[in-house]
């Protein structure tokens, strides 16, 4: 292995360094340079929501930002409050299992054992007569509730008008069940619950008025799963069946109250666990039901608890949106919920289950593999049968989005790690072909726009995928309150699907956007004043330097690295045109090289009113000074600065351009301080710029030979598996190296791949969109 950048011990930084945390910040009125505004970090939102005139060349550039409805700082207090009172999950209520607790008899007389359930459905009927989820129309979900919620009344005797309101809806919407579409968004268990629901119903005398033909069509589908299912995979393990246990025949009560969870229900089933309280009279079953109702208030969810599923998928919406910054200490909680119940058999939505799915497990690998914790995908075996994955086992029908959260769990990889790598060619087939064909909606979800989240995931893989793009797209497609998610019956997830984030992540965007505004201007402004533009320095090539390290780097209170970046990366376009123009490249190199190690402030001084050459120097000379806290720091930048051109050609300089980008970054932040303080393996730091260099440097080479990243054969192949190696090198975290320094290694490389990977026309887009397009 060899290294091309040298190891320089650094200084701690010193008291200089409040130039570093003020640098690069546009200031208004600032006609000589453009580009300082110095403003702490505690005032930088505040600054952003006030209205900021540019003035360049006499041309007024006005920014500014509508009134909030909701200060930003009192939306992000209120989603940290949400976050420490997070418990077992914050659910709707389900009126289908509502009513199966509602029809449970005292175990010493006939009254009903939960009278606040019936309380509770009458409450809670609709304007339409029927029970389930108001705002989205689902005919199966009305009608399993509506009919759960008739029956029940109906066991009783009373509130004969509420009755009659919901036959009514049930009559008049039955031929709804025959659209074809339904199958789409098929409630679970549907097949087998809702024919049971019509037995107790001609049981008692209701007069559902459907025809004979619609009836035996019903009662066939659920013979035909039924036939389907061997009798004892119901009584010997904990399966999916147990979810629909009440639309069950044949049960063996004694074999299924040895599968109850420790909190005594049936797959945290409020409606399966009633039913086994009715066959039974079992104690355990009270409990939980009575503490359901306690907690609830006479309502009782679809499933609980939820919690599992709730810190996961919290933890994801927040990194997605863009504003996890927020609430690392939050964050870190959740994930260590979540790790305490991780082990190779994998994860469920609730920890009191002993049973899993490959949807939570998916998500769990993948959030803590990110955080840093070590994880195996050997959880992820089990969910393989005949080269396919599946969420539960004998499902009928595969869920798009268990794909999906395998495919991204597949992202994260480490080298020698088969079963992911076969994972991800399933997922990534299945993803494709329900793209190709146009059938984008899932059985476990009804969010805003589904189709957009996959394909993001496949035409933009993770090792392409920069932070910012990610979240702007992502902005459009979370629908907040409005998402749905499908079980026995719709219910919500408040915490998950919540409008205060939507706001919070929107607004939080918006300031992004005016920043990174603000700081473009500052930057095109420098260009010109150092005439970069006689070099080659396109306005499109600042855009796009500033562009690439602004959604890498994107948080307010580390612009001193965002602009390090872009800087460097212009001033490296500007010297390899400079090269690549003259007559005689190697020559001018080494004049280059040795004038950048001559005297500097003599070279500053002469820089402005000498050669062209000279100019160039002048203005490399003077980004080292800026960028550099101390000697030590300047010349170790230079010595980058000399190592780059020195080998610099033509064709191969991006590698190395790399490892520059990294090194300023580094010291732009005063990280890159004392190496034997930091205790730095300096072998795997090593390990880390050759990972660097060599993946930028193929996947440059390859642009330029008009390849794709995805049909570059062996290149391709070997990019990967550097790719995964670098993955673990970043997210293992043992080797000494700080966090934010390996995730610099990664946000670099992510960076050149995502340039190798887009188009043109996909990255001028992805501009717009990420900077200038309102976020509405």
């Amino acid at each position: 292995m060899q290294t091309s950048l040298l190891h320089f011990p650094l200084l701690r930084p010193t008291a200089k360094q409040w130039r570093q945390k003020f640098m690069y910040q546009p200031q208004v009125g600032d006609r000589r340079h453009g580009w300082i505004m110095k403003v702490s970090n505690e005032e930088a939102h505040e600054a952003s929501i006030k209205q900021v005139v540019l003035e360049v060349d006499g041309t007024k550039d006005v920014i500014s930002q509508k009134d909030e409805k909701k200060k930003m700082p009192q939306m992000i207090n209120d989603i940290r409050s949400m976050m420490r009172s997070i418990g077992d999950g914050e659910i709707s209520i389900s009126a289908y299992d509502t009513a199966w607790v509602a029809i449970v008899k005292k175990m010493d007389g006939d009254s009903p054992q939960f009278p606040s359930s019936i309380r509770w459905i009458i409450q809670n009927q609709l304007s339409d007569g029927s029970w389930g989820d108001e705002a989205f129309f689902l005919v199966q979900d009305r009608m399993i509730n509506t009919l759960a919620c008739v029956i029940a009344l109906k066991s009783w005797n009373i509130h004969e008008d509420e009755q009659e309101k919901g036959l009514s809806f049930i009559r008049e919407n039955w031929w709804r069940l025959e659209d074809e579409e339904l199958d789409d968004w098929m409630l679970g268990g549907f097949e087998i619950i809702f024919p049971r629901l019509l037995e107790m119903a001609v049981d008692l005398g209701l007069d559902v008025h459907c025809d004979e033909y619609a009836l035996r069509d019903v009662f066939a589908k659920r013979d035909q799963k039924l036939a389907r299912i061997p009798k004892d995979l119901l009584h010997n393990a904990h399966t999916s069946l147990l979810f629909s246990l009440e639309g069950m025949q044949d049960v063996d009560w004694k074999r299924i109250l040895k599968l109850r969870c420790p909190d005594g229900s049936i797959m945290s089933c409020p409606a399966s666990t009633a039913y086994a309280l009715m066959q039974t009279g079992d104690n355990k079953c009270l409990e939980f039901l009575d503490g359901i109702i306690k907690k609830f208030n006479g309502g009782a969810p679809t499933f609980y608890p939820i919690d599992l599923f709730e810190h996961l998928w919290l933890v994801d919406r927040l990194v997605r949106l863009g504003i996890s910054t927020y609430f690392t200490s939050e964050i870190k909680e959740c994930l260590e919920y979540v790790y305490r119940y991780w082990s190779d058999k994998g994860l469920f939505c609730t920890s009191d289950v002993p049973f899993s799915d490959i949807d939570d497990t998916a998500m769990g690998f993948r959030l803590l593999r990110l955080h840093g914790y070590h994880v195996s995908p050997r959880a992820l075996k089990q969910f393989e049968m005949d080269g396919e994955f599946f969420c539960f086992a004998r499902e009928s029908n595969k869920s798009l989005t268990c794909a999906y959260s395998l495919y991204r769990a597949c992202q994260v990889a480490f080298p020698g790690e088969d079963d992911l790598q076969r994972a991800e060619i399933f997922s990534h087939q299945f993803l494709h072909d329900r793209r190709d064909s146009h059938n984008l909606k899932d059985k476990w979800l009804i969010p805003k726009d589904l189709s957009g989240e996959v394909g993001y995931a496949l035409d933009m893989p993770w090792k392409a995928s920069l932070p910012r793009i990610e979240t702007r797209m992502y902005l459009e497609q979370y629908g907040g309150s409005n998402d749905v998610w499908i079980a026995k019956v719709l219910y919500r997830m408040y915490l998950i699907n919540n409008d205060i984030l939507l706001q919070a992540a929107k607004a939080d965007f918006s300031s992004f956007q005016r920043m990174c505004r603000l700081e473009l201007h500052g930057i095109k402004k420098w260009s010109k004043w150092k005439n970069l533009e006689m070099y080659g320095v396109s306005p499109k090539s600042v855009l796009q330097a500033y562009f690439l390290a602004a959604s890498s780097i994107f948080e307010p209170n580390r612009a001193t690295e965002r602009l390090g970046w872009a800087r460097t990366a212009v001033l490296a376009e500007a010297v390899s045109s400079h090269f690549r123009r003259s007559t005689s490249p190697d020559t001018t190199r080494e004049g280059f090289v040795s004038k950048l190690t001559g005297d500097r402030c003599n070279n500053i001084e002469s820089g402005a009113k000498g050669s062209t050459e000279s100019s160039l120097l002048h203005a490399l000379h003077e980004h080292i000074s800026f960028l550099s806290f101390d000697d030590a720091s300047s010349d170790n930048l230079c010595e980058s600065w000399k190592q780059w051109i020195v080998t610099w050609t033509s064709r191969d300089c991006q590698g190395n351009a790399a490892l520059l980008l990294v090194r300023a970054v580094e010291i732009c932040s005063g990280r890159h301080g004392c190496l034997t303080d930091q205790k730095l393996d300096l072998y795997k730091y090593s390990w880390l710029e050759h990972l660097t260099s060599s993946i930028c440097r193929k996947v440059c080479a390859r642009a330029q030979d008009g390849q794709s990243t995805e049909n570059a054969g062996d290149s391709n192949r070997q990019v990967d598996l550097q790719m995964k190696e670098l993955a673990r090198c970043v997210l293992k975290g043992d080797s000494g190296i700080s966090e934010p320094t390996r995730h610099t290694f990664l946000h670099v490389v992510k960076s050149f791949y995502y340039v190798a990977h887009c188009s043109p026309e996909t990255v001028d887009s992805h501009i717009s969109k990420v900077m200038f397009e309102d976020v509405i």
